[in-house]
């Protein structure tokens, strides 16, 4: 769906005045004593934790929605899907690694997206607590933070030998899923794990080459999808097509790192 200057122009304000106000919902409970997180995890499912900061940013986002885009669809975590009828969704994930934050770790985000029927076209990863906002599409791959606005570039000339590898858990989906993850961990240089989001931001800004999971939702990675692409990174599914629906994804620096990460996850999975 084309977008005009004007569409463009728009699009760009609210997705920011969003991400100011779920800086202020979610800044106000983070770190605070007594916190209580619900578990929205089903039997035998790892704790998936919500709170009333998750909701209250995402409801936030929704009033400023019923405003600013009233026309517009929003797929989010915590409500769920609201029809639309200009073409554009707003995808939200309020507290993308609620883990993290009720554990106190800034590895915690806020995911916000406007998507068409192709997928993704401008996205926003912020991280409040930092202040740091990664920022893709329409021609713009930025980061705005402590050190001020820098472009956002991926990583162009590591081998895959020499790649850094994130991902959020150990325990990467199924069996046969872990154990494709783990193949691609033990053929590069280094993996760390438990960084949520921002492992997708620190990909985009050129400091790490991979970022595998599974298992994810779309509005897990909307925003991402929009700002690495920005930046100049690839991202897709573990069969090497569109990410935008969710599930097993893969998310690299440079096609060459991505080619050679997704034969390894295909080999295993599919042998």
């Amino acid at each position: 769906m084309f977008a005009d200057a004007r569409t463009k122009t728009d699009l760009i304000r609210v997705a920011h005045l969003l991400a100011d106000t779920a800086r202020v919902e979610t800044l106000r409970l983070f770190r605070v004593q007594g916190l209580v997180a619900d578990d929205k995890s089903g039997p035998d499912a790892l704790f998936d934790p919500v709170t009333e900061a998750d909701r209250a940013a995402e409801k936030a986002m929704r009033d400023i929605l019923a405003v600013e885009r009233p026309d517009d669809g929003i797929l989010g975590e915590e409500f769920g899907t609201k029809a639309g009828t200009s073409g554009y969704t707003w995808v939200l994930d309020p507290i993308d690694g609620t883990r993290g934050y009720i554990s106190g770790t800034p590895t915690w985000g806020v995911l916000i997206a406007v998507s068409d029927a192709s997928g993704p076209i401008f996205g926003i990863i912020d991280q409040p607590y930092i202040g740091e906002r990664f920022v893709g599409g329409f021609d713009i791959a930025e980061v705005t933070g402590p050190k001020g606005i820098v472009p956002l570039v991926t990583r162009k000339r590591t081998s895959f030998q020499e790649a850094t590898l994130l991902t959020t858990f150990p325990e990467v989906g199924t069996k046969i899923e872990q154990r494709a993850f783990e193949a691609v961990s033990k053929a590069v240089k280094l993996t760390r794990f438990g960084m949520d989001c921002y492992a997708y931001a620190l990909l985009a800004a050129g400091h790490i080459d991979l970022v595998i999971e599974a298992g994810l939702q779309p509005y897990d990675i909307h925003a991402p999808i929009a700002v690495i692409k920005a930046a100049g990174g690839v991202v897709s599914n573990w069969q090497g097509g569109a990410a935008h629906h969710g599930g097993r994804i893969i998310a690299a620096a440079n096609a060459d790192v991505h080619a050679v990460a997704l034969a390894v996850l295909q080999e295993v999975v599919d042998g």
